[in-house]
């Protein structure tokens, strides 16, 4: 347990290329050019068998994403089916050279997978989150073809609260290593920072693969982000014939760059394995120096400094892409939480794939890295929309007692290198009250529940005391492989959890809307550190945490629009992120930036006055009504005060921020014109300025990006089309169909318009605007270099081209 004002230096590396990621050999993506049948075939795991009729495709690939959406599936997938799947690929497997190892890594398949080589089982992963990687050297055919068979087993489709797509929705490697190399995810460092000077530690884990003793040299060299060497040492180890050893470094740095999230600053480790003097195997990975302090009565702070983190909640699926996610499509989503004023992601409620941690630690983003959402009983899983109707039971439950500790540890050796991850999550709201656990003090009146509990204290219901043994043993699981991070878990039932031991065996202990705990249990658990894991929008819970010094943050639910967890149809899923499903800012992404960013902002937004008490935080940027008709004009800003303009002249008082609401407002008669907001400092000077102006019937498709180029490697490039009207001015109101074409070596992924409402294809090349703008996912085939001519057309509108170049 981490003590009051613990100081925790931390050093630790993303990756830098696949060889880093799993840390060993010679690793080659094998994604392109695989068989697919949505059908489970007994005999496709023979090397002999015929899927010449099968369909292509490239991984990272997700089923579900391309089937029918349809209100007879389950809500909580976002009407969207699963089912079970083979996957087939034959690859050439050159002749060994001394002994050498082939292995199969696959960073995730959802779900209930088992990998088979020439018809051999390599092994079975029931966890669709987990990375794994299986040794196939026993029955690789060196020197010839060698068939890969997948099968995915996800026909409990109604398994998760969310959408978790199904297949192989993540990148596959093949790996080429000596007997001899280092450990999968083997290389663990950390640093410890004494005024302003840094030591890395380093512990290098090698496996011996052979059948004889092998004598090697271990070499760690630091590198600073322009290329010098910082520090180097050099490490003797004898390893025994099929067993693993351990090499420990220290690297002494003066006055490190620190890494934080104005500036991540990274370095890089090269670590190589000798013998004989021969290099047998090494990897290359980005790290960096920082130090964070959690303190029961201070928060958190990085680098010594104080700070909130202002994080967001994300699932891993983005619209019409599913699961199978672009890294480029996520930098520019994190790059869009960062503008609004985002510095924390909590990654709900799974591991996310290896290109967001990279993404995360390129860009400076702190990540609370979180594993499960369920333990040994399964929780509710609605089916005809969110809390309505009978739920489901399906779920990973069934093999937590097998797999919990197994999946934690390589959860935890996987990303433990990464500079943004700030903590480990065992678990979200696996303490709902009476979903599954139950404890009498449900009995007991109002105990600060932020959740419906379900009635009161089911006798016949798991035991919730039960809670505080299974934490322990994850905690465990976790401070095996990294002690240098605290473990936490967003609890639901606070007060029920208080009455075990879950809260004591955690480090850090994140609240799920229960702000009404935070002044109670801080003075009834003094040295209990205490933060928002799962919050409203609401201004509210926002202040609980800005005006009280022991709580370091919260996490919004949620930052971006996710699939799944839908209403009832028509729904595709949750839409109360600050971005939308296409990556596009919402109102309320505006207003939560009035509150989080540093840099002067403003934004207006108006609707129809219907209730004097309403002051919505989604109010769309329209000014488009009948004349005289009584309109709310709402003005999100972080100004000292506001006044309002239309064509030019005054029609809005200037008035000072709210600091109850966040929230400036005017009610006045529409005219057209152009209406502003003026945010203004204490002195009256303006700051910031915001215009929406009344617009004409669309005319014209348009693309704002001139210059697109994109990686030939299967490279993509997101593509905005905005409907505008004869002044070139944005049409928020339309919703014309539009049509994608593409004439070159490139492929499109997706439409998405970002509504969630719209139940239509998303798997053909037509689609309708949402809020005058649709989203295009283009990606190269990866065989030419040759111009993408993407061009898209649509009805009554003038069409617009734009050409995508490859290198």
């Amino acid at each position: 347990m981490l003590s009051k004002k613990t100081l925790i230096p931390v050093l630790l590396f993303s990756c830098l290329s696949a060889s880093s990621q799993i840390s060993f050999g010679d690793s080659k993506k094998i994604n392109d050019n695989w068989k697919f049948n949505l059908q489970d075939v007994s005999d496709a795991k023979n090397a002999a068998f015929d899927d010449t009729k099968w369909q292509n495709v490239n991984v990272p690939h997700d089923w579900s994403v391309k089937g029918q959406l349809s209100p007879t599936l389950a809500s909580c997938q976002g009407y969207l089916p699963g089912g079970i799947a083979w996957y087939r690929k034959s690859i050439n497997i050159p002749q060994s050279k001394s002994g050498e190892k082939v292995y199969l890594y696959f960073e995730g398949v959802y779900n209930r997978s088992e990998v088979f080589i020439n018809g051999k089982s390599l092994g079975k992963r029931p966890n669709g989150y987990i990375s794994f990687a299986y040794d196939a050297t026993p029955f690789v055919k060196f020197g010839g073809e060698n068939t890969i068979s997948v099968r995915v087993d996800h026909s409990q489709s109604a398994d998760s609260r969310w959408y978790t797509g199904s297949g192989i929705y993540r990148n596959v490697w093949v790996v080429y290593a000596n007997p001899v190399h280092i450990a999968q995810w083997g290389v663990y460092a950390y640093p410890e920072v004494k005024k302003g000077d840094g030591t890395l530690n380093v512990e290098v884990d090698v496996e011996n693969g052979s059948a004889s003793k092998s004598a090697l040299t271990v070499v760690n060299e630091l590198f600073s982000k322009d290329g010098k060497s910082v520090g180097k040492t050099t490490s003797k180890v004898e390893v025994a014939a099929n067993q693993n050893g351990k090499i420990s470094a220290k690297i002494n740095v003066k006055n490190p760059q620190l890494w934080d999230l104005d500036n991540p600053n990274l370095y890089e480790l090269k670590t190589t394995v000798l013998q004989d003097g021969k290099e047998i195997d090494k990897t290359v990975t980005q790290t960096g120096f920082r130090n964070f302090t959690f303190d029961p009565n201070n928060g958190f702070a990085l680098n010594g400094k104080w700070m909130k983190m202002k994080g967001v909640c994300l699932h891993h699926d983005a619209g019409v892409l599913g699961s199978a996610v672009p890294r480029e499509v996520w930098k520019t989503r994190l790059q869009t939480l960062k503008e609004i004023g985002v510095n924390a992601i909590r990654t709900s409620h799974n591991p996310q794939a290896p290109d967001f941690y990279e993404l995360c630690d390129e860009l400076g983003l702190l990540v609370l890295n979180e594993a499960y959402d369920e333990w040994e009983f399964p929780k509710r899983k609605w089916l005809e929309g969110w809390n309505y109707g009978t739920p489901g039971f399906e779920g990973s439950f069934d093999i937590f007692a097998e797999y919990a500790e197994k999946d934690l540890e390589d959860f935890v050796r996987r990303d433990r290198n990464h500079l943004s991850v700030f903590a480990w999550s065992i678990g979200n709201e696996v303490d709902y009250p009476n979903d599954p656990y139950s404890h009498p003090v449900l009995d007991q009146g109002k105990n600060g529940f932020g959740q419906a509990a379900y009635g009161g204290y089911k006798k016949d219901a798991p035991d919730a005391m039960r809670l505080g043994a299974i934490a322990k043993r994850l905690v465990a699981a976790v401070k095996k492989y990294d002690k240098s991070r605290p473990t936490t878990a967003g609890l639901a039932g606070v007060a029920m959890s208080n009455e075990t031991e879950y809260p004591g065996a955690l480090d850090i202990t994140g609240y799920n809307y229960t702000e009404s705990k935070y002044q109670t249990d801080h003075a009834k658990y003094p040295k209990r550190v205490i933060y928002g894991s799962e919050n409203v929008h609401d201004m509210e819970p926002w202040l609980a945490v800005k005006n009280n010094k022991h709580i370091f943050g919260q996490f919004l639910w949620t930052g971006i629009d996710y699939l799944g967890e839908s209403g009832r149809w028509p729904s595709r899923g949750f839409y109360s992120g600050l971005v939308d499903f296409a990556g596009v800012i919402k109102p309320r992404g505006y207003f939560r930036q009035s509150l989080w960013s540093d840099k002067p902002m403003a934004y207006l937004g108006t609707y129809p006055l219907e209730n004097e008490k309403d002051i919505s935080k989604d109010a769309w940027a329209i000014w488009n009504y009948e004349n005289g008709q009584k309109i709310r004009v709402v003005c999100y800003t972080n100004a000292a005060k506001a006044r309002l303009e239309l064509n030019g002249k005054v029609v809005g008082e200037t008035k000072l921020y709210d600091e109850k609401t966040g929230i400036i407002y005017w009610d006045i008669p529409f005219a057209s014109g152009k209406l502003e907001a003026v945010g203004l400092d204490k002195n009256d000077k303006e700051v910031s300025r915001y215009a929406i102006t009344s617009t004409q019937q669309p005319v014209e498709l348009t693309i704002a990006e001139k210059n697109i180029t994109i990686s030939k490697d299967k490279g993509v490039a997101k593509i905005m089309v905005q409907v505008k009207d004869q002044n070139g001015l944005p049409v928020m109101l339309s919703d014309n169909e539009v049509t994608c074409t593409i004439v070159g070596p490139g492929t499109l992924l997706g439409l998405e318009a970002g509504n969630n409402s719209d139940m239509t294809d998303y798997t053909d090349n037509v689609q309708r605007v949402f809020h005058g703008h649709i989203a295009a996912y283009i990606q190269a085939k990866g065989d030419s270099t040759e111009p993408i001519k993407v061009k898209f057309t649509s009805q009554w509108l003038k069409p617009v081209e734009v050409t995508i170049n490859v290198k």
